[in-house]
């Protein structure tokens, strides 16, 4: 029996005994069997006729939390609905009371939220959980309760809906698949009368032309798609003559409908036709202005709908400033004590703040925990507190303090300082720090990391016992000291290059960066996903003269996936012109995720991780414009997968110059958590594609580790020309770490260890020569240029193990490195030299780099 929640009342805990007694007295036969349909109702907009109080709103009965409730007022009837999106074939219903039951209801299907089917109907309802086979088709689905089982309201722990979305051969009127999908224009009037504006679903905008005949609104449905009805909602600029047309490939039309004698207001017309895209093209206007749609509604038959928007799930805990310093601290605590030390577990959080102004609280981020602001700018979330990591679970070390994240966020720490003692894969973004930046742990134990990225701080950034650090697109008070290699690219503040005593590498502007997608809420308090505009030459934060730019993307236009969403699932929306935002959690991937649609997102919150199932490669982008990857973390599975991302296919030859894919704070695992396998984790095929903070670790600790168990050959293999690397972190690997094969390219430091397990040197021979280098330029390339790349070893299994060299590239004018390192870690194994045949031996316990300034 489940713990009473605190925030019961006397009168629900009698109420939930009077249920428990009436549960012996009368044990329920056992329900139907679990039908093989999905279940499609969770996370998806719901309403009720009423709630209790804030605390039991209706959203809580489909969030997929078994603890959080709906419960209504305490009068019948009442009722809560359901908004699947579109309209689907509902099989089954599955209804979790809590003590306030209802002792009549009826479970009732609509196409239109307005006339209702019931689909089920009983008078003696005994509370408990109601497992119904049903049958009918609907986009809303209620639940209606006529008599109360108690003295109080109406409440449900969940409330589950099953079926197929989208099914039904039938026109589905209800749902706009035009709405908020890509549109374009042969003109506009001006800018406050956009494509966009026609398919936004909202009748007071539109778009407008100009004042000449012909023109044409086209818009792009995502995949092709069986239309079946198109609504013209015409604005007094109407079209005396037009045609709608369909088209596959957006360049050969097929007319489904035309008119010479239009007369405006609306025109509901049926077509029979299919296409991705579907145009409206005015021939003759009625009038002296030119063309204009208040919207442009499309309706579609043969299902396939795979609905967009809705709940982030569970594990995504939104903070409001109205809350009290007690409950978010109690909250945040809660979630650092389960994730504190829990290195390979499966449970994930993203904590997010809603704009306003928090104090007096303390945020403890522990493993797979990503804490952010919901502004659209740092400075709409202000903490006058804390936001921290430390590393007491580990004896004050923090070389483990991997996986966790902040972003978005203004910070007035209460000391003066915040502490942000990570390593790899934790990234730091859009934080504004009203002060100085400790880098490293209480007790100034070990850290290895790091990653900061167009941020601010006002104070002095202090490594004390911190290795390496990137810093980009940023601005900074200075910096207090340097251990091995702090690099920083456009940072506003940085020391000079002085490398290697001070090792600081410093470079003024970032030639090619942009900043991650992230979420925000607008001013109706809608999600939307902010895409950033790519920069060039960059120097200092994107948002320190205003908002950062870019285009914003509505919730509504993302597939929101949840664990347990199949493949399959996540396909169909892609096909469908979705994009993707992953919610905390572990996902299994059984076939390739393909994202073939230039300028999709995919984005992640809170370190979802995807393990691939019988050696798939678990994603793959197509050689298309503008992807952006970020936020996933690849686990590999047990059998081995070829890739484990793989950007272009092989051979891809398109220039992306200017909009390039990005892959951004996309970490990669071989073992740890389980024994996994991969021969390679990153595979870049695509031109001018831009690589913005990896960590891809071959596991070194936890479980499944071995040489000859989790094994892997390299992490990130190049093959595009003119790639450009910021913030590479690659380790352990059994080959080479990375092997760059395509011209022109750059890479803003590297961090690397090599394998710390081979058993002897001649199991780790690459032809004669012991080991095999960190970073290879191959021998064919004529341009590269690396700034910033240090790379260690630590042969604990063979300590008598000399590795040859960290680096090796061609020896000519065209392929330079600045500020090159290497370490022997307490002295176990050595280095002979850095790059080829220069440099000396990285060796002894006194772990002392070994430098190059420059090669050749």
């Amino acid at each position: 029996m489940s713990p009473v929640p605190m925030s019961w009342t006397p009168r629900r805990l009698l109420a939930a005994l009077a249920a428990l007694l009436a549960t012996v007295a009368l044990v329920a036969p056992p329900g139907p069997a679990r039908a093989a349909d999905p279940l499609i109702s969770q996370g998806r907009p719901t309403t009720a006729s009423s709630t209790e109080n804030a605390g039991t709103p209706a959203s809580n009965a489909t969030d997929g939390n078994t603890g959080t409730r709906w419960s209504s007022a305490f009068a019948d009837p009442q009722w809560i609905q359901v908004d699947l999106g579109a309209t689907a074939t509902v099989s089954r219903v599955n209804l979790t009371w809590e003590g306030a039951y209802a002792r009549a209801y009826q479970v009732q299907t609509s196409t239109d939220g307005t006339t209702w089917t019931t689909v089920f109907s009983t008078t003696n309802g005994d509370g408990g959980t109601d497992d119904l086979a049903v049958s009918g088709s609907g986009r809303y689905v209620r639940v209606y309760g006529t008599a109360r089982g108690t003295a109080y309201g109406y409440s449900l722990w969940e409330f589950q809906v099953y079926g197929s979305a989208g099914a039904g051969g039938g026109c589905d009127t209800t749902t706009n698949a035009a709405r908020g999908r890509p549109a374009t224009a042969s003109s506009t009037e001006n800018a406050g009368t956009p494509a966009s504006a026609a398919v936004d679903g909202d009748p007071g905008t539109r778009w407008a032309s100009a004042a000449a005949d012909p023109q044409w609104l086209r818009v792009d449905l995502g995949s092709v798609r069986t239309i079946c009805r198109v609504v013209l909602s015409w604005e007094a600029a109407y079209a005396r003559a037009y045609q709608v047309q369909t088209s596959t490939d957006g360049t050969t039309w097929t007319t489904v409908s035309s008119t010479t004698s239009g007369d405006g207001g609306t025109d509901a017309l049926t077509v029979n036709g299919s296409g991705r895209y579907l145009r409206v093209y005015g021939t003759v206007r009625a009038t002296g202005y030119g063309y204009s749609l208040w919207e442009v509604a499309v309706n579609t038959t043969g299902g396939g709908t795979v609905p967009g928007g809705g709940s982030l799930g569970p594990n995504v805990i939104t903070f409001d400033p109205s809350m009290s310093a007690a409950s978010i601290q109690a909250q945040l605590d809660a979630v650092f004590r389960t994730q504190e030390s829990n290195q390979f577990g499966t449970q994930r959080y993203a904590l997010m703040f809603k704009p306003g102004d928090y104090s007096g609280i303390n945020a403890q981020i522990g493993f797979y925990t990503s804490i952010m602001g919901l502004g659209r700018n740092p400075g709409d979330v202000r903490i006058h507190g804390d936001v921290t990591v430390d590393a007491g679970w580990f004896g004050g070390n923090a070389t483990q303090n991997f996986w966790r994240s902040a972003s978005n966020m203004q910070v007035f720490p209460s000391a003066g300082f915040t502490r942000w003692a990570v390593s790899q894969a934790a990234p730091f973004r859009r934080m504004d720090i009203q002060g100085d930046l400790n880098l490293a742990p209480n007790g100034y134990g070990w850290a290895s990391g790091g990653y900061i990225a167009d941020s601010r701080v006002t104070g002095v950034v202090q490594p004390y016992s911190q290795q390496q650090w990137y810093t980009r697109d940023s601005n900074v008070g200075g910096y207090l000291n340097a251990v091995w290699n702090v690099t920083n690219s456009g940072v506003v503040g940085a020391p000079a290059t002085s490398f290697p005593n001070p090792p600081y590498t410093t470079l003024a502007q970032t030639p090619v960066s942009r900043d991650v997608p992230y979420l925000y809420l607008d001013s109706a308090g809608a999600y939307q996903v902010f895409v950033p505009s790519t920069r060039t030459n960059a120097s200092g934060a994107s948002w320190l003269g205003g908002s950062t730019p870019g285009t914003s993307i509505p919730l509504s236009q993302f597939y929101v996936a949840k664990p347990g969403d199949s493949a399959a699932t996540i396909n169909s929306a892609l096909a469908q012109g979705l994009n993707l935002l992953f919610t905390p959690g572990v996902y299994t991937v059984d076939q390739t995720i393909a994202v073939n649609r230039a300028g999709t997102v995919v984005l992640g919150v809170g370190y979802p991780t995807l393990v691939p199932q019988n050696g798939v490669v678990p994603m793959t982008v197509a050689d298309v414009d503008g992807v952006r990857l970020a936020g996933l973390l690849f686990d590999a599975g047990a059998v081995n997968s070829p890739v484990l991302l793989q950007v272009g296919p092989a051979g891809s030859t398109a220039s992306h110059a200017t909009n390039p894919t990005s892959v951004q704070d996309v970490f990669f695992r071989i073992g740890g958590a389980h024994a996994g396998k991969a021969t390679t984790s990153l595979v870049v095929n695509q031109d001018d594609a831009l690589i913005d903070h990896i960590w891809a670790w071959r596991g070194d600790h936890g479980t499944g580790i071995g040489w000859t168990v989790n094994t892997a050959d390299t992490g990130l293999i190049v093959n595009g020309d003119r790639v450009t690397a910021l913030g590479l972190f690659v380790e352990h690997y059994q080959k080479h770490e990375v092997i760059w094969n395509g011209e022109n390219g750059r890479t803003i430091f590297f961090q690397n260890e090599l394998p710390y397990d081979p058993p002897n040197a001649a199991a780790w021979m690459n032809g004669s020569r012991v080991g095999y280098a960190a970073f290879k330029v191959a021998d064919a390339v004529t341009s590269f240029e690396g700034w910033g790349m240090g790379s260690y070893c630590y042969f604990n299994v063979d300590p008598s193990i000399a590795a040859y060299h960290s680096f090796e590239a061609p020896t000519r004018a065209g392929v330079r490195f600045h500020d090159l390192l290497t370490v022997s870690l307490g002295g176990n194994g050595s280095i002979t030299h850095v790059i080829n045949d220069t440099g000396a031996t990285a060796q002894g316990t006194n772990t002392v780099p070994v430098n190059v300034v420059s090669y050749p």
